[in-house]
């Protein structure tokens, strides 16, 4: 095990929440934070499928679950900092906004985005868990079983 930091653990972090963002999310919340600066294609946004793995209870052999559209696409700023996304399913804006923004988490401006773009799109995130969850709390039926006098 590590005892060292990892940065990659980070953007792992935030690349999976902005994967993960409701449509058109990132790009407003990005939008009403900072004007979009200049950047250049490595990759324009591309629409096309990949291959889903899943495990049988989680720990069982890997097998091939089905094939899923994702957009994925690459920029660069002007300063070199590159920025990927892949987001599931036709949303080449939603692709564009993410790799934008996980590209400028790579600069001086990576503090003010996490407080103003990621922060709230977390928060949003465990709220609407949270609304999923109490939903299905409702739902859950207690079985219990009744002692006979018998023994």
């Amino acid at each position: 095990m590590k005892d060292t930091f990892d940065d990659n653990n980070l953007r792992k972090a935030w690349m999976g929440l902005l994967a993960k963002a409701p449509d058109g999310r990132v790009a407003k919340l990005l939008d009403a934070a900072i004007q979009r600066p200049a950047f250049s294609w490595l990759r324009a946004p591309e629409v096309g499928s990949t291959m889903v793995r899943a495990r049988m209870g989680g720990t069982g052999a890997p097998f091939n679950l089905g094939e899923i559209t994702v957009t994925r696409c690459s920029l660069t700023l002007e300063a070199g900092e590159i920025g990927h996304a892949y987001i599931q399913g036709r949303r080449k804006a939603d692709a564009e906004a993410a790799a934008l923004v996980d590209a400028l988490m790579q600069t001086q401006a990576a503090k003010f985005l996490r407080t103003s773009v990621l922060e709230p799109l977390e928060a949003e995130m465990i709220a609407a868990k949270a609304v999923r969850a109490s939903k299905a709390a409702a739902t859950k039926v207690d079985f219990f079983t009744m002692v006979r006098g018998e023994d």
